[in-house]
C-alpha cells in the first residue's frame, strides 16, 4: 500500500483515497512553535501532552499513556513485548496493514478474524472464539475500522473483553476514528479493563498526519515496555509534533464541530454519489471516513484505480493493496469540491472501463 501511495498520492489532482480528515497547514492552526525547545523530549511523550490525553480515559492517569511516533509505532511495541516467538495473535482484517504486517515481519503465529460483507464488515464474536488457541497472548480489532467504516457496539467491545481475558491475552482497539462515529461513541477499551489496550493517533481525525503523533493507553506494564523498545527505535517523539498536538487537543471540542459538519456534508454527497450509480455496490460506513466499494460483476478493481490515477488524475486505494480484493478505498475526509470532481472522475472511469 505504501509504494501505491509513493507511486502516485503526489501525482494527482484530486484525492479520494486518503482515509483521514483534509490535512490542515501550520498557519490554519494558529499554533506558535518561536519557543519550543529543540530538544530530547520525554521518552513517553510530554507531561502537558499526556495529560490533555488522559482526559478521555476515566480512571486513568498520565502513567498510563504512552505517546509515540504514530499510532504505528504503538502497535509495534505492544506486539513486539507481548507476542514472543512461540505465541500466537490475532489481528481482525481488513485493517491498516501494520497491524498484521508486524506480525508476519516478526515471524509470529497469526489468525486474522475476517470481517464479512453479509455481517455489514462486523467483527463475528463466535468466529472470534474459534481462533483463540492456548497461546494466544493478543487480540487486535480496529473499530470504527479502516477501511469499511464499521463500528463496533458496547456489548460486543464488552465480549470482545471477555474472550481476551478468558485465553489470559490482552485485547488492543485501535480506537483512531473514534472522535467521527456518526451516532453514539462505544467506550474506550482501556477504561473497561485492565488486560484492553487503546490505540490513537493525531492523523486521521485531526487532519495533522504530518507530526506523527499517536498513543497508547495501557497498564502501567505495557507503557513501560513502550518505553524500553522505543529506546531502541525512536527515543522520543518531535518536540514540534508534541507541541502541536497538545494545543489541538487543548481546544479539541473546538476543533472537532466543523470537522463533524464538513465529515457529514461530504457523507451526504458520497451517499447520493453511490445511490444513483450502476457499477458499484457498498455497506454504508457508520464511522469515519472512508468505506470499501466493490464491483457490482465482482473481480479485482486493479484494473479501475489504475486507469483512475492514470488518466483521471484521481487518486484511490486498490484493494489488492490492502488484501480485499474486489474492493477500494474510498476516503471522503477531503474538500467538498475535491470530493465531488474526484466521483465525478470516477464515474468516467467507471464508464469508460464497462
Amino acid at each position: 500500500m505504501e509504494i501505491w501511495f509513493d507511486e502516485y498520492q503526489f501525482e494527482v489532482e484530486c484525492d479520494i483515497g486518503e482515509s483521514g480528515m483534509k490535512f490542515f497547514k501550520l498557519k490554519e492552526l494558529d499554533v506558535n512553535l518561536d519557543d519550543v525547545d529543540l530538544r530530547y523530549g520525554y521518552h513517553l511523550g510530554h507531561p502537558d501532552l499526556r495529560s490533555e490525553i488522559v482526559k478521555d480515559y476515566k480512571g486513568q492517569s498520565v502513567d498510563n499513556v504512552a505517546v509515540t511516533t504514530g499510532a504505528s509505532e504503538s502497535n509495534f511495541c505492544v506486539i513486539a513485548h507481548l507476542v514472543g516467538p512461540k505465541d500466537h495473535m490475532i489481528v481482525e482484517h481488513p485493517t491498516y496493514p501494520s497491524l498484521y504486517q508486524v506480525a508476519r515481519s516478526l515471524g509470529r503465529d497469526l489468525s486474522l478474524l475476517y470481517q464479512k460483507w453479509e455481517n455489514d464488515f462486523r467483527p463475528d464474536m463466535d468466529e472470534l472464539r474459534k481462533l483463540v488457541k492456548p497461546n494466544t497472548k493478543l487480540i487486535t480489532l480496529t473499530h470504527p475500522s479502516n477501511p469499511t467504516g464499521s463500528v463496533i457496539t458496547k456489548d460486543e467491545l464488552k465480549e470482545a473483553i471477555e474472550i481476551a481475558e478468558d485465553a489470559g491475552a490482552h485485547l488492543m482497539v485501535d480506537e483512531t476514528y473514534r472522535d467521527l462515529m456518526f451516532e453514539d461513541k462505544p467506550p474506550l477499551a482501556a477504561t473497561m479493563s485492565p488486560i484492553a489496550i487503546s490505540l490513537t493517533s493525531m492523523s486521521k481525525t485531526w487532519g495533522v498526519p504530518g507530526i506523527r503523533i499517536g498513543w497508547a493507553v495501557a497498564n502501567k506494564d505495557i507503557v513501560e515496555a513502550i518505553r524500553a523498545i522505543r529506546e531502541q527505535l525512536t527515543i522520543c517523539n518531535s518536540s514540534l509534533g508534541e507541541t502541536i498536538a497538545r494545543e489541538i487537543l487543548h481546544k479539541k471540542e473546538e476543533m472537532l464541530n466543523p470537522i463533524r459538519r464538513a465529515m457529514f456534508s461530504n457523507y451526504r454527497i458520497l451517499e447520493d454519489w453511490m445511490n444513483s450509480q450502476d457499477w458499484l455496490e457498498w455497506v454504508e460506513p457508520k464511522s469515519g471516513v472512508v468505506c470499501a466499494p466493490r464491483l457490482k460483476r465482482g473481480g479485482s478493481t486493479d484494473e479501475l484505480c489504475k486507469l483512475l490515477v492514470t488518466k483521471y488524475k484521481t487518486f484511490t486505494v486498490p484493494g489488492s493493496a490492502m488484501e480485499l480484493e474486489g474492493h477500494f478505498r474510498l476516503g471522503f475526509g477531503g474538500e467538498q469540491e475535491e470530493l465531488i470532481e474526484g466521483l465525478d472522475r470516477l464515474g468516467k472511469a467507471l464508464k469508460e472501463i464497462h
